[in-house]
């Protein structure tokens, strides 16, 4: 399980830096998607986790507090690509 959630951590990192690399906004925006979904799997894994008594509430809430913030920062980033008329 800890695995699986360093997996999916690395991989919000890693689709931001992937899109970074592209050529266009709606690339980057498509990425960008990856990373956010990225971060609803490490939030899956976490309930998995606390649920199965792999981790206690305290450590379980802060690290899901930090997804939905990283989440939230993707969306915003999203949005403003979208908004901006050149990359």
């Amino acid at each position: 399980m800890c695995d699986q959630i360093r997996r999916a951590s690395v991989s919000v990192m890693s689709n931001i830096a992937e899109g970074f690399e592209s050529q266009s906004n709606s690339e980057f925006i498509k990425f960008l998607f990856y990373a956010k979904r990225s971060s609803g799997e490490v939030r899956c894994q976490l309930y998995i986790a606390k649920d199965q008594g792999h981790i206690f509430e305290e450590k379980f809430k802060i690290a899901y507090e930090q997804t939905i913030y990283i989440s939230k920062l993707i969306s915003k980033f999203i949005t403003y690509l979208k908004n901006i008329k050149t990359f």
